[in-house]
């Protein structure tokens, strides 16, 4: 026991000497104890924010002005650009809405997760002159799947969600810790060249502030109408005090409905494309970027960046002292798709010179506007390659050094891009140090004109169309200069570029196959059909044992895959108007809820509800069982016959 005490006799003085030698220090030198804390803090994580937009297209900011100059105005991502790097040939993963965001969220490509449009739980029915038919998506997102919210929370961040979902569910079961779902100021209009909001409107009030545009009518600016996804994604910032924070803000803008709550803003626009204010009722159909309402939902995102950004640098991090917010966050612009261009005989804008736009493969489908700023990050940079929002999920866990585990990192799509953000790299490389060659697209929806998987490479732009089952071929660029943006000479069939068609093909092919991409399917409906497809000859539900069956006409072809598909008892009856309401205000109670909700048997079955399980095949191949779920009330099958016809039952009661 001596030696133990006289140990700690020894460890005591050895202590006070040194705490003594630290109090002349800290006299002396008061730089020291400064930079004691700046190694402190320099360690803490930083924050990441992704502002996704609704179908904003490449050519609708004032980033990527190609041929006349952009008319909207988007001043506050013009600074963003200033301050960070640009990417300007930057894709989303898909050319609609579901599948980009389920691409971000997860980092797995849309074809891998089976989630390749916005059609989720919905049965795709086959027009009578269409050969092929689109995949069945299911209801929702994989809940199995990590998501990038699941992975920062797991290396201590606050998760939030604000503005649209659209995977099916709510935010609040794939990690988030706070979500707000609301639409915001983008809600419909009963009249939209009148009904403004005003200085005393109880939903949307004018701010008091002003901001740009500034005109000659409106030197010092104009009002906004209150935004709730601005200020909710604003709040869930400032009450993340403990944790760095991870916010997922989406807004419901530029998409359809097309239209503005901001008298001013519209005024502003209606003057510059020389329209009368307050403009005519009706469609507006002048061609070009000249709709005044799209200008002004435009203008609005980037007011509400601007709000975002202002905020950040106004703020303190109080997990940083003597930073603010916008030295230790990390924030990601983009959109989830291309523009989108007309919705009947409305003009909404205008991608040129890019080709066609939301819901197709080409460029104008799913090349976007791209900006990423943060710490380390040089401003005003312009990178060339290519990138593609599946490299979010990747580089965030870099920029935060966060970690996951090895199936779940092996299972992500994109590539890590920080050594370019950071000037470490010219090119973006795999683990393996080899640099990215190429990135390819799968949709199989959305008609004969649109169902197309693609690629690009280096100059070129491959798609693969299943309905005529031949391949397009484009050469974007030649040598890095633009030659065929517009994708208007299709060199499929020319002798000279053979090699080429043949080797984007085999990669194409080897990416789809390494993906299991769901194909389209034949089409029973269609009256040309030149193969038998098989027929439903019964279909029966045993309430003892809750066994469903079905069976299809002996002398027709098997069947070769079979799944069942639970649904509501009701789901195609007329709804009360009360009854729509409560809907509503269940719904809006559910995208507010927290993470730390309860869940309720209703949850379990929601989760239940237009999912895919498989369905057991008898041994002749011509029937099919399943044991339905006592708590699920009506079911369908859905299979795939020998000569690759896609069948659905209708929906039955489970009862």
């Amino acid at each position: 026991m001596i030696p133990k005490v006289v140990t700690t006799l020894a460890t005591l003085k050895y202590i006070e000497s040194v705490m003594k030698y630290l109090a002349i220090a800290f006299q002396l030198c008061p730089l020291f104890l400064l930079g004691l804390i700046q190694s402190a803090t320099a360690s803490q994580p930083p924050n990441v924010i992704i502002f996704y937009v609704d179908d904003l297209g490449w050519q609708d900011v004032q980033i990527e002005d190609i041929d006349a100059p952009c008319p909207y105005e988007t001043p506050n991502l013009v600074k963003l650009a200033e301050a960070g790097m640009t990417f300007t040939q930057a894709y989303s993963p898909a050319p609609t809405c579901s599948p980009s965001r389920a691409g971000i969220i997860t980092g797995q490509h849309p074809a891998k997760i089976k989630l390749t449009h916005v059609d989720l739980g919905k049965i795709p029915a086959g027009r009578a002159t269409e050969r092929l038919v689109a995949p069945y998506l299911q209801s929702h997102l994989d809940l199995d799947l990590m998501t990038l919210a699941d992975a920062m929370k797991q290396n201590g961040y606050r998760t939030g969600h604000v503005g649209k979902w659209h995977v099916g569910l709510t935010a609040t079961s794939y990690g988030f810790d706070f979500v707000n779902q609301t639409r915001g100021v983008h809600r419909g209009m009963d009249d939209r060249t009148k009904d403004f909001a005003t200085a005393n409107h109880p939903t949307y009030p004018l701010s008091k502030q002003k901001y740009p545009p500034l005109s000659k009518n409106k030197p010092n600016g104009i009002s906004y109408p209150f935004d709730e996804v601005t200020q909710s994604a604003i709040d869930f910032i400032a009450d993340s005090k403990q944790e760095p924070f991870f916010l997922n803000l989406c807004h419901w803008m530029v998409h359809w409905p097309v239209l503005t709550r901001n008298g001013e803003l519209l005024e502003h626009y209606c003057d510059k494309f020389g329209f009368p204010f307050p403009p005519e009722p009706g469609d507006m159909t002048r061609e070009g970027q000249q709709n005044p309402y799209f200008a002004a939902m435009t203008t609005t995102v980037d007011w509400s960046l601007g709000r975002l950004v202002d905020f950040l640098k106004h703020t303190d991090d109080p997990r940083s002292p003597g930073k603010k917010l916008i030295e230790t966050t990390y924030l990601f612009f983009t959109s989830d798709n291309g523009g989108a261009e007309i919705r009947g005989k409305e003009i909404i804008s205008d991608n040129a010179p890019l080709k066609y736009g939301k819901k197709h493969p080409e460029e104008g489908g799913i090349r976007v506007p791209m900006v990423v700023a943060g710490p380390g990050i040089a401003g005003g940079i312009r990178f060339e390659g290519l990138v593609n929002q599946l490299d979010y999920f990747p580089t965030i866990l870099k920029l935060t050094q966060s970690s996951i585990a090895t199936e779940n990192f092996d299972a992500l799509s994109g590539l890590d891009i920080s050594p370019v953000l950071m000037g470490k790299s010219q090119t973006i490389k795999n683990r393996s140090g080899k640099e990215r060659t190429h990135l390819f697209w799968h949709f199989p929806h959305n008609g004969p004109l649109a169902m197309k998987s693609a690629i690009r490479e280096g100059d070129f732009k491959m798609y693969k169309r299943y309905d005529t089952a031949d391949d397009e071929l484009y050469r974007l660029y030649q040598d890095g200069q633009r030659l065929d943006l517009e994708e208007q000479n299709d060199l499929a069939k020319n002798p000279e570029f053979t090699s080429v068609v043949q080797r984007l093909a085999a990669k194409l092919d080897s990416d789809l196959a390494a993906n299991d991409a769901e194909m389209p399917y034949l089409n029973p409906a269609f009256q040309a059909k030149k193969k038998a497809s098989a027929r439903i000859a019964s279909s029966s539900f045993h309430a003892a044992d809750h066994r469903a069956t079905l069976t299809v006409k002996k002398n027709g072809p098997a069947i070769k895959e079979a799944y069942v598909i639970y649904g509501r008892e009701t789901p195609d009856l007329p709804v009360s108007k009360e009854q729509q309401k409560q809907k509503k205000r269940l719904e809006r109670k559910m995208q507010r809820r927290g993470q730390d909700s309860e869940a309720t048997q209703d949850d379990h079955a929601a989760e239940l509800l237009g999912m895919k399980y498989p369905a057991t095949i008898d041994p002749d191949a011509h029937s099919i069982r399943a044991v339905i779920p006592k708590e699920i009330s009506a079911y369908r099958f859905l299979f795939v016959d020998t000569n690759q016809f896609l069948h659905h039952s209708e929906i039955q009661l489970a009862k």
